[in-house]
């Protein structure tokens, strides 16, 4: 019989995926709960032909020439920003991601964050359990109203359309976005409006971040940026934490110049214990839980696994972030 592949997993993914790797495939499971260090990890995949990476892993040059017969990386998320795709598309190396399947999941998430924030649902939570509910208070937990109000989204892909709708057809909101590209459908289908960023951060009662991470958004949220908001402005990200200079952000929700922050990603992340972000009441800081639901885990966990293995047999990606290394492979 063939020898099956060797594959590094490095953490434990639903079992909707882990399946299909182990049947095809002899697979080596990290088993911790907090991943591999940098030196265990290019350990681990220096005999591998395929490598099942998360988020936090660096899959970068040191690790690539570590493992000289590594033909695929298949993320475990829709990001990549932790591969150098330039150096796995140099050697040859397969890049798989897992899109689309969470849009849903993260939109809600969105929302999510908006409405606890807004209405202070943490904080008054907090209140009962410490025994400070005493009576019915009519000044008390007095939060931001969400019908008729303008929802801002930067970034309007799947995600950040998807967010959009919620808003626009259940709460009736006025929608703009920032973007570089037009998106004509959520014009026609929500009355959505392109806009520049001031206009949309001076204009917006809520700000949703849905754009990815390189050199030109990294911290493109700042000081300038928070004092061109509403007081009463809330901001949401369930997309990338150095989206947000967290110290402004600090600063910004301790001073007043906005309401609020709903954030499911942080710099760095997790937060440290003593991170003064955790400190504030007006925050809600979910620990990067967007996904995490049931179906969208184990649709994750099979595209996954499907690029794995696809990238293995030498056949297209369902879901290539390189696809150019196709024809890098026939020269």
């Amino acid at each position: 019989m063939p020898t099956k592949p060797r594959v590094f997993v490095s953490r434990l993914i639903p079992e909707a995926g882990l399946k299909l790797i182990r049947a095809h495939c002899e697979a080596e499971i990290w088993p911790e709960p907090l991943p591999p260090s940098a030196a265990v990890l290019r350990e681990k995949v220096a005999g591998c032909e395929g490598l099942v990476a998360l988020l936090t892993d660096k899959i970068d040059v040191a690790l690539l020439d570590a493992a000289p017969r590594l033909r695929v990386v298949s993320n475990y998320a829709v990001g990549f920003n932790n591969i150098d795709v330039m150096a796995a598309t140099e050697r040859g190396i397969a890049v798989g991601n897992t899109p689309g399947v969470l849009t849903d999941a993260t939109a809600d998430m969105a929302f999510c964050l908006l409405i606890a924030t807004a209405r202070r649902a943490v904080e008054g939570h907090a209140y009962t359990v410490g025994g400070k509910w005493k009576t019915w208070e009519p000044l008390g937990h007095l939060g931001q109203d969400l019908f008729g109000r303008t929802l801002g989204i930067v970034g309007m892909g799947r995600i950040g359309y998807a967010m959009a709708r919620r808003c626009q057809r259940g709460w009736d909101m006025k929608v703009l976005y920032h973007d570089v590209q037009r998106n004509e459908h959520a014009e026609r289908d929500l009355g959505a409006r392109l806009v520049n960023m001031d206009t949309l951060l001076a204009e917006s009662d809520f700000v949703s971040l849905h754009t990815d991470l390189n050199g030109k958004t990294r911290g493109m949220i700042g000081t300038a940026e928070f004092r061109k908001m509403k007081r009463t402005a809330i901001l949401v990200n369930t997309a990338r934490g150095p989206l947000i200079d967290a110290k402004a952000l600090h600063e910004a929700l301790r001073s007043g110049t906005i309401f609020a922050a709903g954030l499911d990603v942080t710099d760095p992340e997790p937060p440290a214990i003593d991170d003064p972000l955790l400190k504030l009441p007006n925050i809600v800081i979910a620990p990067h839980i967007a996904s995490a639901t049931v179906g969208t885990r184990n649709a994750m966990a099979e595209i996954c696994a499907a690029n794995l293995l696809a990238g293995l047999a030498g056949d297209k990606l369902p879901a290539w972030v390189n696809p150019e290394v196709e024809a890098r492979r026939r020269k």
